[in-house]
């Protein structure tokens, strides 16, 4: 754990040395109306090698392949739909993003993920699945052979397993069928959108264009939008869009903020953190029970009866408490530091912190995801 926050303090001190960089506008910013959209779709995978669903948990699976068969004019019987066992065929999500202008004809990435019990999706092949946007239209047929990045085998009780086998990837297996309309802007005004919200960032960006490309050319709508004058042809604006990208502009400094992972104990801090002068205790107190039973036999003669009752031994231990003395305006490396040198772990830091942000001496947006 101290080799993991001497890390944390190396790269909080390399961060800091890169203060003031220039991005481009690209890198801070997106047009607006320039934009991906999900697609996602239910199909079935077949060809499996008996790694497919458990038709008795997942009667979806043969619903949906009694449908299919209709749809290709073989119609079963009830009882021979009842009595179907599927062991190569997999129901499964199929999902995929829809770039910005993407025309019919071209081919995505699609993710197929098992949503039922089947055991690995190696070897199978999709079915011509339809990928619906939010609005419920189809834009996309998806078909292919799925590659799995795993392995897995199994033998006489015993199985080995590497990475997962219920997900897998086909390049290239979706065929756009239907465009969405991009509008660039409206008239002559075309929209940036910060990737954060920040004043000073977007009164920065506002300078750089007008700058870059006369005055009046760009204007900040709020912390976070901002209007451009683009010209009407076409050509013409995509080629100012493709020069307006590129300027570089120096972003305003960073909020101070402190990432806290719960589930894992892993905390980040940007450069940008300090601490009011406060003082930090570090203790661990260990509780130990232990329950043992213990037999009560009656004496000889006696109308007693044998119990077992529960006798309970509770151990108390508690390590030496260390009180750390912090000044004012300490930086993100000499926190890690000074948390590190009283032998705080990764789970201990999020104690700590969220002290420190109640008592009022942690100068940062405290998150907890």
């Amino acid at each position: 754990m101290k080799m993991a926050l001497m890390a944390l303090c190396g790269i909080g001190c390399a961060l800091t040395t890169a203060d003031g960089h220039a991005e481009r506008v690209k890198d801070l910013a997106s047009i607006q109306g320039v934009r991906q959209n999900q697609l996602i779709g239910y199909g079935l995978v077949v060809g499996l090698d008996g790694s497919g669903d458990q038709t008795t948990q997942t009667p979806f699976t043969v619903q949906s392949v009694v449908s299919m068969l209709q749809q290709m004019g073989t119609t079963l019987s009830a009882t021979a739909a009842a009595n179907l066992q599927l062991k190569n065929v997999a129901a499964v999500v199929v999902t995929s993003s829809l770039p910005a202008f993407a025309q019919p004809g071209q081919t995505l990435d699609v993710t197929v993920s098992s949503m039922g019990n089947a055991k690995s999706l190696s070897g199978g092949t999709l079915l011509m699945t339809p990928l619906k946007g939010a609005d419920g239209q189809v834009y996309a047929m998806s078909q292919g052979n799925i590659l799995v990045g795993g392995v897995g085998a199994t033998a006489n009780g015993s199985r080995a397993q590497i990475n997962h086998l219920s997900v897998g990837r086909i390049s290239g297996g979706a065929t756009v069928e239907r465009a969405v309309a991009a509008a660039l802007g409206q008239g002559d005004l075309v929209y940036l959108e910060l990737n954060d919200t920040d004043f000073s960032t977007a009164s920065r960006v506002v300078d750089a264009l007008n700058q870059r490309f006369g005055a009046e050319t760009a204007s900040a709508q709020d912390g976070r939008v901002i209007r451009v004058r683009a010209p009407l042809g076409s050509d013409d604006r995509v080629a100012f869009l493709g020069a307006l990208e590129s300027v570089n502009v120096v972003p305003a400094e960073m909020n101070a903020k402190v990432i806290l992972n719960a589930r894992t104990g892993s905390v980040v801090m940007n450069r940008a953190v300090t601490l009011n002068a406060c003082a930090v205790s570090h203790g661990n107190l260990t509780v130990v029970v232990n329950t043992e039973p213990v037999v009560s036999q009656p004496a000889p003669g006696a109308k007693g009866q044998t119990v077992v009752a529960q006798q309970s031994q509770i151990e108390i231990t508690k390590d030496p408490g260390q009180v750390l003395m912090l000044k004012g305006g300490a930086s993100l490396s000499e926190v890690v530091k000074a948390l590190n040198a009283i032998g705080a772990t990764p789970q201990d830091l999020l104690s700590i912190l969220q002290a420190m942000k109640a008592a009022g001496s942690l100068r940062a947006e405290l998150e907890i995801i």
